[in-house]
Formats: C-alpha cells, sequence, structure tokens
C-alpha cells in the first residue's frame, strides 16, 4: 500500500508540474515557435473587476494569475501601512509567435491610487515600442513613503489599476497577467539618511569580461531565469524567443551587463533585432538596449545604473531610482522574429557578459526585518530557481504521459488488472475497476 501511495504521489506530482508550468489561455506553443512563459506554480488566480468596488484583495509579498481583454481596464484592492514602500508589478503575456501582430504602443499601465482616485505616483507603463514584436513585458507602480508626501501617504486600503491598449490592428487576443505585490519597511526613527538622489556616480562600464564561457539556459519568465554571477555565459535563442537571466546585485554594488548576438550567414538587416531589458529585484524597468542586426556580430547593453542604494529612489530617472534595493536584477533579451525571415528559423549564437563593481556593504538600518528579493542564494550558477524537475530536458508533453502512465498502471495494479507471468503458465490478463482510493 505504502508502494502505491509513493506512485500516485510520482504521478500527480508529474501532472501538477505540467499545470505549474502550463501556458495562460493561449500559451501553448506550436512547433517552431518560443515556449510559454513561466508563470508562479504558487500563485493565486484571481479574477481584475470592471469596477472599483468590486476589486479582489492582494496581499504583500504573493504572486497572483490574471488576465486582461484589449481596452480592458481592471481593479484589485491592497491593504497598505503608513511606514513601508509598496511595489505592485504586472507582467503581461500575450500570445508568442511570428503571426502575432502588436503595435509599437501596445502594452499596459499600472497604477496605485487611494480611494478618491488620486494616483501615488510613480505610475508606470510598458509598451513594445520600436521592438514591435510579442513578448512578456512588464509595467509597475510604487507608493514611496516621503516626508513631504501628499498623497497615499495614510495606512489604510488602496486600489491597483491594471489598463490595457491595444490597436485594432493588433492581436485581440486575452494576455496572460501575473502580479506580484511587494513592501519595504521604512528606517529606524534617526536613521533616514540622505533624503535626495545622488547627482553623480561612477558610470565608465569596466572592460567586458572575457575568457572561456560557461553554459547558461535562460528561462522564460522570472520565475525560471537563470541564475548566473558575474563572468561570461554562453546560451542560444531563437527568433521570437524571450531569455530571462538574474544576477545577484548587493548594497554599494553596480552592475554592467551586455549581450553579444552572433554571426550568421544570410544577408538583410533587421532594426531593434536584440532588446536586452533590465529590471530590479521588484520587477521594475530600469534600462534598456537595442541593437540592429545584418549578421555581422553585434551588442546590445542597457544603460549601466548607479550603485545601489537606498536614496537612488529619490531620483525622478528610472535608471537611478530603480538602483533603490539589493537582491536579484533580472535580464530579458529577446530576438525578433523577423530575424528568421532574412537569416534563417535556427539558434543564434548569445553570450551574457557580467559585471558587479564593488564591495557589498550593509543593508540600510531598517526598522523592521531586512527583505529579500530573489532567490540566487543556495543556487548554483545558470539553473532557474522556479525550474522544475525535468523542465530543461524532457517536454511537458513527456511529463504528462509519464504522470498518466504512473497513474494507470498503479489503478491497474490495485483491480488485479496487471497480469503476474508464473513460470511455466500462460494466464490471460483478468480486468476489473479499480479499488477505492
Amino acid at each position: 500500500m505504502k508502494r502505491q501511495r509513493s506512485l500516485g504521489r510520482v504521478a500527480l506530482a508529474a501532472v501538477a508540474a505540467v499545470c505549474s508550468v502550463g501556458a495562460f489561455p493561449g500559451q501553448a506553443a506550436a512547433v517552431g515557435e518560443p515556449g510559454p512563459y513561466a508563470f508562479d506554480h504558487h500563485a493565486t488566480t484571481v479574477a481584475g473587476a470592471v469596477a472599483s468596488t468590486d476589486a479582489k484583495q492582494l496581499k504583500a509579498g504573493s504572486t497572483y494569475r490574471s488576465s486582461i481583454e484589449p481596452g480592458g481596464q481592471l481593479y484589485y484592492q491592497v491593504e497598505l501601512d503608513a511606514a513601508s514602500d509598496a511595489y505592485v508589478s504586472a507582467v503581461a503575456v500575450p500570445r508568442l509567435g511570428p503571426q502575432e501582430k502588436v503595435d509599437y504602443a501596445d502594452g499596459i499601465k499600472v497604477s496605485l491610487q487611494d480611494l478618491k482616485g488620486n494616483s501615488c505616483g510613480n505610475d508606470n507603463d510598458a509598451v513594445f515600442g520600436s521592438a514591435g514584436y510579442p513578448r512578456p513585458i512588464a509595467a509597475h507602480a510604487t507608493r514611496t513613503v516621503k516626508k513631504d508626501g501628499i498623497f497615499c501617504q495614510s495606512a489604510g486600503p488602496y486600489y491597483v489599476l491594471i489598463e490595457r491598449t491595444t490597436k485594432a490592428t493588433s492581436a485581440q487576443d486575452e494576455w496572460g497577467l501575473e502580479i506580484r505585490v511587494d513592501s519595504e519597511p521604512g528606517l529606524k526613527s534617526g536613521s533616514a539618511g540622505p533624503t535626495e538622489a545622488p547627482s553623480s556616480w561612477p558610470s565608465a562600464s569596466p572592460v567586458p569580461p572575457a575568457g572561456t564561457a560557461q553554459r547558461a539556459e535562460g528561462g522564460t519568465g522570472f520565475n525560471d531565469a537563470a541564475a548566473l554571477k558575474p563572468g561570461v555565459w554562453d546560451d542560444r535563442i531563437k527568433p521570437g524567443q524571450t531569455r530571462f537571466y538574474r544576477v545577484p546585485v548587493g548594497w554599494g554594488q553596480q552592475l554592467f551587463a551586455s549581450a553579444d548576438l552572433g554571426s550568421s550567414t544570410g544577408s538583410g538587416f533587421v532594426a531593434s533585432a536584440l532588446s536586452v531589458q533590465l529590471y530590479n529585484p521588484v520587477r521594475s524597468a530600469v534600462s534598456t538596449g537595442y541593437t540592429l542586426y545584418d549578421g555581422k556580430p553585434k551588442s546590445a547593453a542597457p544603460d549601466p545604473l548607479p550603485p545601489v542604494a537606498y536614496r537612488n529612489r529619490y531620483s525622478v530617472r528610472d535608471e537611478v531610482s530603480g538602483a533603490r534595493m539589493a537582491g536579484d536584477y533580472y535580464l530579458a533579451v529577446t530576438l525578433s522574429p523577423d530575424v528568421a525571415k532574412s537569416f534563417g528559423e535556427k539558434e543564434y549564437g548569445l553570450t551574457l557578459r557580467m559585471s558587479v563593481k564593488g564591495t557589498e556593504g550593509p543593508p540600510p538600518a531598517y526598522a523592521g526585518a531586512v527583505p529579500h528579493y530573489g532567490t540566487s542564494a543556495g543556487e548554483s550558477a545558470g539553473h532557474g530557481a522556479m525550474r522544475l524537475v525535468g523542465i530543461a530536458g524532457i517536454s511537458a508533453g513527456t511529463v504528462l504521459v509519464l504522470g498518466l502512465g504512473v497513474w494507470t498502471l498503479l489503478a491497474r495494479r490495485r483491480a488485479g488488472t496487471v497480469p503476474v507471468q508464473q513460470p511455466g503458465r500462460q494466464s490471460p490478463p483478468q480486468y476489473g475497476p479499480p479499488s477505492a482510493w
């Protein structure tokens, strides 16, 4: 009986693994198309409300799955205190594939509002821009507690508003949403430190790391992003595919990152062929880099960030204010599907060069527990935190067949439907309904 229960758990785990990595509406990948975004398998599914009075509650430290239609405006609700900074991010996941069309201005916007509809400021939208091809994009909203703050400084309920803009000539499919809520405690009384962002910092990029590249396998999203250390990393990327990576950056440290696209046979010219988007630990977009492609080696890099410091949050510049906390910083690298038209539908060489300058310093004097954003600690480089067993080398279909096969075998054993062959005797199998679990 214990053996049967163990087999049952294996079967259920295999099926659960497929479901957790499974795609949101319309995200099943066809042959030759990019794989679907790996949603957080711990996420709670929640429906956005058309009216604010019907908004469902979201909690800090949690991740949620939802969806949004073209032109949609969806409300959710969060409870905030009067001392912590709050962060809400939303990853929009459109259908992926060369046949899907998006416009320059298509995208989403995330806002935090008080009960009177006042914006908490630092609202952010994410659009496809000049790299006008479908890929996961993330927008965010922030509530920063300030001494001279006017709106959204008190404790109580607040609204999260997510809006989608889609041109009439773009694909009208539903988009999956992954919503994340985070909070950051305030500082101890008398430990506020500077309340202005730095006006200058070392901005000269270091010599890019060289040497033999280590193998990496980028993830499909934030949840299975490959954990990288400073150095040179080698990967492969297909047209239309987005690869996610993450690297830990401590207090006082400065991140420099770039992505090199290898040469190829063929001829042509693709504008914004390689997009490199950098996100901070709470999934706020901080800097972007693009490069064209003409078959020759190319390199793209987001603008360098200042050293990570608490005071950076007081800047109006994204690449400064985004470097406000220590933790995992994410790099999303996308290769345009148009590359396949001129240079072929194949894998292209991709080299990541990561540098982290500076010695890690102590965290600021938080009034509460020091927050830890990301899951790099204790992991080996090149493997995503949420990467499930066998996903890197086994397809979801294979795992599903394996799970159902074990399940069927277990049921037959219980019902006596699996024949037991005795020496020197041939007997037909006996079938019947399985016994109750």
